[in-house]
């Protein structure tokens, strides 16, 4: 059943995209020397290009940095329009380790339960580990959601159960009921995918009629459980970890920070080279000219 779970998740990784977006990944992909590139988010459930495509951008060779993903903006002017992205860049050795659930990491086997696009790889080779790695990506999370959820439920069940688990881990801030609205709009997506991953990774369940029951031993369990534990204890330090590393290191912030900005209040910031070089500095100056632009809308 290996084999079944692993061809569905890459033909998952199939999905068409607008050629603008692939066009977007290939030069990504080939400015960095990358592996891979993929693409997830609303963007790609939508077909959208407005607001942030989100790209992960995953590199040859070790990781670099120890704590990962660094994270940048860029705008790319293409076909008369300007596209926006996010990109988070690691090694793929890495994201493959994340995705494992080898290290205390969970934000990589949660992203990449959900839905993704692998749309561009410098090989057939890379395409199989990156298409390995999300298949493990969904055995995680599957074998977390059988040791967290309820002793028997439907499939929503349990992927709201380990949705919540991780919100509370991560230390994000989600609106109450996001884990919902994520198994709704992606339904087509999660439709037989937890049973597949139960078998894939041995664990065996009983089914009656949209209700199913993982049969867990004991053991395997309590170990299950540990290991979440671990996770839950470190998830908010790392996270925290990542945003102060961000404040430092997220290339175009400042552009990003604009951006949002006019998108939400109509209210333009120029973006000097200063406050692009220092946004954490800048940001006083910034701060008093909004105050005064909302006090001129007023």
């Amino acid at each position: 059943m290996t084999d079944t779970l692993e061809k569905r998740i890459a033909q998952s990784l199939e999905r068409e995209v607008r050629g603008e977006v692939a066009a977007y990944a290939r030069m990504l992909g080939e400015e960095a020397g990358a592996d891979a590139v993929l693409f997830y988010g609303s963007n790609l459930r939508t077909g959208s290009l407005e607001g942030v495509l989100d790209f992960y951008i995953l590199l040859p060779g070790p990781q670099q940095e120890r704590v990962w993903p660094k994270v940048s903006y860029r705008e790319w002017e293409h076909g008369g329009e300007i596209l926006r992205a996010k990109i988070a860049t690691m090694s793929l050795d890495k994201f493959a380790e994340a995705a494992r659930g080898d290290s205390r990491d969970t934000t990589i086997w949660t992203r990449f339960v959900q839905p993704s696009a692998l749309i561009w790889s410098k090989s057939e080779g890379t395409r199989e580990k990156v298409s390995d790695a999300i298949a493990q990506a969904a055995r995680t999370a599957a074998r977390f959601a059988a040791a967290l959820g309820p002793e028997s439920g439907t499939p929503d069940d349990y992927w709201r159960a380990l949705f919540q688990a991780t919100y509370r881990a991560e230390f994000r801030v989600e609106n109450p009921g996001r884990e919902n609205s994520i198994l709704s709009v992606n339904e087509d997506h999660f439709e037989g995918l937890l049973p597949l991953a139960w078998e894939a990774d041995g664990i065996a369940y009983t089914r009656d009629g949209a209700m199913l029951n993982p049969s867990l031993e004991d053991g395997r369990r309590a170990l299950i459980l540990k290991s979440w534990s671990a996770r839950e204890r470190l998830g908010k330090p790392l996270n925290i970890l990542r945003l102060a590393k961000a404040t430092t290191t997220f290339e175009g912030a400042a552009r990003y920070g604009a951006w949002k900005l006019e998108r939400h209040t109509g209210i333009r910031l120029e973006v000097t080279p200063f406050r692009e070089k220092h946004p954490l500095l800048a940001m006083p100056g910034a701060a008093w000219e909004l105050w005064r632009a909302r006090r001129r809308q007023r």
